[in-house]
């Protein structure tokens, strides 16, 4: 069944390892079917709990998949690489709905604030042994955290959301241990969190954020830690109400030891309230990032938290990079201060851009579901053939393979460039394209 190419490894870290660089490397090729659990474990001398610990970790990644007495075997386009390669090319003249970004005509222009901040720095400059983050940034960020009821803790600054993800999770966790993940969810996070050494445990979303009794199975179930995203969920538009937060700190105070992290991404960008679930846990993170308002190159993210936490995560970024440049983060003082992102603006034509979609697929008798922020999450009966047919018609969507776990087949559509004459062409293709494929006769 696999030619010549030996898996090998003593641990099941091992064996995970042996059989994702034969993917890498086309040694192992998409279809191709792994050898049973038991045999495996006979051939290697190790246990088959080992070899099965081996085979979850790869379906978490991607790498394989398993179809029950078919046994497990690499998957057609296996994510060797992570998610992000789940990817397809833009045809010319095509337009690109799959990226992700903001749109770039309201994003504010840098160069004014970066050469500001230069020209602070040249007064005084930064060296080394100085304070890491910026007074005035770490001031107003809690000024707003604190309209938004986030309760009280110390603050730092990250390069990024995914950074202050990462460094929370190795704050407290070791590897082997459960994480809660939203599924859909931000497919970096799902790559991130496998390779940490640690597990995903999925939890079911709809537009209300995560569902309550799918997190209390995963936490009754062992998940030491969950990361929700509060508003513009990536990839479903997801935001968190009052009533549900309610629900989901209910649960989490049934499991206070659980390591909640929070990833507002969507501030300054959305209209929809922040309802937070810190507070009712003993430790937590709730981050911040620049990057959706104010571009995806301004690298700055604003972490609060509980004190053991935030300690934590200083003391590790001290011992790697040692701090965010102090640059950066002048600049973004200077454009939260001078108002160079008009947020209401912003929210309303992100939203009218993505309610025109939604609304127009209903039209048409397709669901979708976004209700907040750059993106729209349409479920299909068949991701490839959809995504296929909105290529040939010009148009490149993201496969919901990038997003999911146990959660069934959708494409993701992110709106933020459309133009109000790109609703009804684009709204026609996706109806066409989520059309299930015509039964194929093989005489």
């Amino acid at each position: 069944m696999l030619g010549e190419y030996p898996i090998e490894g003593r641990g099941a870290a091992e064996i995970a390892a042996s059989v994702e660089r034969a993917v890498g490397a086309g040694a192992l090729r998409p279809g191709q079917v792994l050898p049973p659990m038991r045999e495996l474990a006979s051939r290697l001398g190790v246990n088959p709990n080992t070899v099965a610990a081996a085979y979850r970790t790869l379906r978490e990644r991607g790498v394989i998949e398993t179809a029950g007495r078919r046994g497990s075997r690499v998957r057609a386009k296996p994510a060797t690489t992570g998610r992000e390669e789940l990817r397809v090319e833009v045809p010319a003249g095509g337009r690109d709905l799959a990226a992700g970004n903001p749109d770039p005509a309201l994003l504010p222009r840098l160069a004014p604030a970066l050469a500001a901040a230069a020209e602070e720095g040249d007064l005084g400059p930064v060296l080394y042994g100085g304070d890491p983050v910026d007074p005035e940034l770490i001031r107003m960020a809690r000024a707003e955290l604190d309209a938004d009821g986030v309760p009280e803790g110390p603050l730092t600054v990250m390069s990024g959301a995914l950074d202050a993800i990462e460094r929370v999770l190795a704050a407290h966790l070791r590897p082997g241990d459960a994480v809660a993940v939203e599924d859909p969810g931000w497919g970096s996070v799902l790559d991130l969190v496998p390779a940490l050494g640690l597990r995903t445990f999925p939890v079911g979303m709809d537009d209300d954020g995560p569902r309550p009794d799918d997190l209390r199975r995963a936490l009754e179930s062992g998940a030491r830690a969950l990361i929700v995203t509060d508003r513009a969920q990536n990839p479903t538009g997801a935001s968190v109400t009052a009533p549900r937060a309610r629900a989901l700190r209910a649960v989490l105070r049934e499991h206070p030891r659980t390591l909640l992290i929070e990833d507002d991404h969507g501030h300054g960008i959305v209209d929809l309230p922040l309802h937070p679930l810190a507070g009712v846990t003993d430790h937590w993170a709730v981050v911040r990032s620049a990057s959706k308002a104010y571009g995806p190159d301004l690298r700055v993210a604003v972490v609060t938290g509980d004190p053991v936490t935030v300690d934590r995560v200083r003391g590790r970024q001290r011992l790697g990079p040692g701090w965010v440049s102090l640059l950066l983060q002048r600049a973004v003082v200077r454009l939260w201060r001078e108002g160079a992102v008009d947020r209401a603006a912003v929210a309303k034509a992100y939203g009218s851009r993505r309610d025109a979609l939604v609304d127009a697929l209903a039209e048409r008798g397709v669901v979708a579901h976004g209700r907040s922020g750059m993106n729209v999450w349409v479920p299909v009966p068949d991701e490839t053939g959809a995504v296929a047919r909105l290529l040939q018609a010009g148009w490149a969507v993201a496969p919901g393979a990038r997003f999911r776990l146990n959660s069934g087949p959708a494409i993701r559509v992110t709106i933020s460039t459309l133009g109000e004459e790109d609703i009804a062409p684009l709204a026609d293709a996706v109806a066409a394209a989520v059309r299930p494929s015509p039964a194929r006769v093989y005489g």
